[in-house]
């Protein structure tokens, strides 16, 4: 990267175009005066003499690399440190069947629960560039879709490929809870945090939510829990024996109380998202409580350019009065 030490010094670049306006303007009276420029005219056309026009203008360009020279430029780059006492994060996203009911909205028309979650999770991945994430899968059983990194991009790839109904059917919140703890338990961040969003009740998995919430306080480990669909009923497309789709209303089951216990062991906190809006407002909640601290340290490293620039202004001016008094000697 190059910059200027004294940047206002490029004005005078403009006034070099004016000089060479002025070029021949004025000078000295004529020394002999004819009645017609003619011949003049055509010892003009001679190559020597159409060179010879370009001689004068080294001496702008002397002086245009002399403006530059006293510019200051130097070469060199600015690099930015950041010390980061960071938040490790694991996102744990229900993918059961029941996330594909259709009460949640994207763009203004109806979207899946787990369309909306993936667009919300996006948009708190980005806001998190310090932060180590973990992605968690779970159904019936967890699924580690991609470990603690800062790799994002490769997060939000692994994000996106989530689909409802992976693996078996069923919702194991405990073992889901137990699965994200394990990527946090040996861990020395900041704060270390579970953020563990579903749509249903524990029916699946060896480890119960109650023990998982126990571990996990033990650890020092923060659980924030989500549930996710409207109260009562809510459209999920279900396909007949032909294989056609249909849409039909069933009863939405969440264990609210078993998600606020988990929270509150956990020293986290338990949130209702009941449409899209109310997501984002969760997961814009949960970004605002657990912050990262940051300290950024500036290094730079720049050489000064001066003396090259001083070095090209000299050899130039040279140059145009080298030519001026041998190859390209201007004659009375």
């Amino acid at each position: 990267m190059i910059r200027f030490l004294e940047p206002h010094v490029l004005w005078f670049l403009l006034a070099i175009p004016i000089l060479a306006l002025l070029k021949g303007r004025f000078g000295r009276a004529a020394s002999l005066r004819v009645s017609t420029s003619a011949p003049a005219a055509v010892v003009a056309q001679k190559t020597r003499s159409r060179a010879g026009r370009w001689v004068s203008s080294l001496r702008h360009l002397a002086l245009a690399a002399l403006v530059v020279a006293l510019a200051r430029p130097q070469i060199g780059s600015d690099r930015v440190d950041v010390d980061t006492k960071g938040v490790d994060i694991v996102l744990a996203v229900d993918v059961s069947g029941s996330m594909q009911s259709l009460d949640f909205t994207k763009d203004g028309r109806p979207a899946s629960r787990l369309t909306a979650a993936k667009d919300v999770v996006k948009k708190f991945v980005e806001g998190r560039a310090s932060d180590r994430i973990a992605l968690v899968a779970f159904s019936k059983r967890p699924y580690l879709m991609c470990p603690l990194t800062l790799d994002h991009e490769w997060l939000l790839k692994r994000l996106e490929a989530l689909e409802e109904g992976m693996g078996e059917d069923g919702t194991a919140i405990g073992a889901a809870l137990a699965a994200a703890g394990n990527q946090l338990k040996d861990l020395d961040a900041k704060s270390r945090v579970v953020v563990l969003l579903t749509d249903g009740m524990n029916n699946s998995g060896k480890v119960s939510p109650a023990a998982a919430a126990e571990a996990a306080s033990a650890l020092g480990i923060k659980a924030y829990t989500i549930g996710a669909g409207t109260r009562g009923e809510a459209p999920i497309p279900v396909k007949d024996a032909f294989g056609n789709v249909e849409i039909q209303m069933a009863k939405t089951d969440i264990d609210e109380k078993t998600l606020e216990d988990i929270a509150t062991k956990t020293g986290g906190r338990y949130f209702r998202a009941t449409d899209t809006k109310s997501l984002e407002k969760t997961y814009t909640e949960i970004d605002s409580l657990e912050k990262t601290t940051r300290v950024l340290k500036e290094f730079a490293n720049y050489r000064d350019l001066f003396a090259y620039a001083a070095l090209l202004a000299l050899v130039l001016l040279g140059a145009e009065l080298a030519l001026a008094h041998t190859l390209f000697r201007r004659l009375p």
